[in-house]
C-alpha cells in the first residue's frame, strides 16, 4: 500500500495548470495582448479611441452606419470559440485589459495602465485597475485552496490547517484592495512612475462618475429594465438576444471560495450566481466545478474534531462576510447614495442612466438585497462544535 500512497502525494487531486490558472496571477490572464495583428488594426483604432468617439456621438459614422452588422457577426463568432457570450464581460473589462509601465515593478496602481477604456476617465481607470488588483490579492488564496482540497484528500491536517490561514490573510488582502477604491493616487497619467505629482484623493473612483457614466457601459440587456427587449445582433439572429452586463458576480475568485467553504446560497441568490458562471472563461467554470465534486471540506472538519481546524476554518468564513459587508457598504455609496445626486446635477456631457436602471447591479440584480442575502447566508455557514 506504500507505493499508492507515494503515488497520491506526488500527484495531488487538484492543480491550478490544469484549468489555464496562473500561479502568478491566479485568473488574471498574464501578459494580456495590448495590439491585434494588423489585420485588426480599424478595431485597435477604434478602440484606442473610444471615450473621444462615444462622446462626441462619431461612434457609429467611423463605422460606415453599420454598426450592428460589423460587430455582431465578428464579435459572435470570437465569442463562440472561445466559449463566452457576445457582450463585454469581467474577463473582458478586468482579467485581460491590463498592462504594466516597467515590468520590473511591483502591480500596484501607480504601474499599471487599462489596454482599452471607454468614457469615465481616471474613475474608469481606477475602477478597472483596482479591480485588478482584487483579481491578484487573491492568488495565494486561490493557491492555498489548492492546497486545502488536496490536504483533505491525503489527508493531512497540517497542510490543511496552514491553507485555511493562507486563505484568510488572502481574503483580508482582497478586502484591502478594494479599499484602494477609496483611497489611492488620483492622477495615474503621470510620466513617470516615479513622479511625486500625485495627489491624494479619498475617492478615486468618483461616486458620481460611476453612477452617471461608467455603469451605463456595463449594464447589458437581460433583466436591464431599460432595455426590456433585449439587443437585436444584426446577421445573427431575427430575434433580440439577452445578455447580462460585466459584473463583479463573473469572477471566478468568491465562487471557487464558496464552493469550497460550503457556503449555500438562497435560491434567488444562487439561480444569479449559477446564470453568471456561464460567463466566465470555461477553464475557471471547470475549475468551480472541480471543487464542488471534492469532498466536502465541512463534512472533513466536524468528522475530525480537530479544533484548530474548525477555528481556522471559521475564521475564513468570518473573513469571507467580512468582504461582502464591505462590498456592499461600497455599492450603497456608489449607487444607493449616488442616485439621488446624479438626478440633481449632470456629471457628464453624456446622458445619465436611465431612471430604470436605479437600484440595480450591473449583472441585472436588485443588489443590495442580494448583496445582503449573500454575506447573510456567508455567515450561516459558521460551523458549531457539536458536543
Amino acid at each position: 500500500m506504500e507505493p499508492q500512497s507515494q503515488d497520491l502525494k506526488t500527484a495531488p487531486f487538484l492543480t491550478l495548470g490544469r484549468f489555464h490558472i496562473s500561479e502568478d496571477y491566479g485568473f488574471l490572464l498574464p501578459n494580456p495582448l495590448k495590439e491585434l495583428p494588423d489585420h485588426y488594426r480599424p478595431w485597435m483604432e477604434i478602440a484606442n479611441r473610444l471615450p473621444h468617439l462615444i462622446g462626441s456621438h462619431q461612434l457609429r459614422a467611423q463605422v460606415n452606419e453599420v454598426l450592428p452588422r460589423t460587430l455582431a457577426l465578428p464579435l459572435v463568432e470570437v465569442s463562440r470559440n472561445l466559449g463566452l457570450p457576445p457582450i463585454l464581460l469581467h474577463s473582458d473589462v478586468v482579467l485581460a485589459n491590463w498592462a504594466t509601465r516597467n515590468p520590473g515593478r511591483p502591480l500596484e496602481i501607480r504601474n499599471l495602465d487599462p489596454i482599452v477604456l471607454f468614457p469615465g476617465g481616471e474613475s474608469l481607470r481606477g475602477f478597472i485597475l483596482v479591480t485588478v488588483l482584487v483579481e491578484k490579492a487573491a492568488v495565494p488564496g486561490i493557491k492555498a485552496l489548492v492546497q486545502a482540497v488536496n490536504a483533505v484528500l491525503l489527508p493531512s491536517p497540517d497542510s490543511l490547517l496552514q491553507a485555511l490561514q493562507q486563505l484568510r490573510l488572502s481574503i483580508k488582502d482582497i478586502t484591502r484592495a478594494l479599499g484602494q477604491m477609496h483611497v489611492v493616487f488620483w492622477n495615474l497619467s503621470l510620466d513617470s512612475w516615479t513622479s511625486t505629482k500625485a495627489v491624494l484623493s479619498t475617492d478615486y473612483v468618483d461616486p458620481d462618475i460611476f453612477y452617471a457614466v461608467i455603469r451605463i457601459f456595463f449594464s447589458g440587456w437581460k433583466d436591464n429594465p431599460a432595455m426590456p427587449a433585449g439587443l437585436l445582433y444584426e446577421g445573427v439572429s431575427k430575434e433580440p438576444l439577452h445578455y447580462s452586463g460585466a459584473s463583479a458576480a463573473q469572477s471566478t475568485v468568491l465562487h471557487a471560495f464558496d464552493e469550497f467553504l460550503g457556503v449555500r446560497h438562497s435560491k434567488e441568490s444562487a439561480d444569479f450566481l449559477h446564470r453568471m458562471r456561464d460567463y466566465m472563461p470555461p477553464s475557471h467554470r471547470a475549475f468551480i466545478e472541480e471543487i464542488h465534486s471534492a469532498p466536502s471540506l465541512r463534512d472533513h472538519i466536524l468528522s475530525s474534531g480537530n479544533s484548530q481546524l474548525l477555528t481556522a476554518y471559521n475564521q475564513c468564513v468570518e473573513a469571507l462576510a467580512a468582504l461582502r459587508s464591505y462590498h456592499l457598504a461600497m455599492v450603497t455609496k456608489y449607487l444607493i447614495t449616488a442616485a439621488p445626486k446624479a438626478k440633481g446635477r449632470k456629471t457628464s456631457h453624456l446622458p445619465g442612466p436611465p431612471q430604470a436602471l436605479e437600484e440595480r447591479g450591473t449583472g441585472g440584480t436588485a443588489v443590495v438585497r442580494f448583496l445582503k442575502s449573500v454575506r447573510d447566508k456567508t455567515i450561516e455557514a459558521i460551523l458549531h462544535q457539536s458536543g
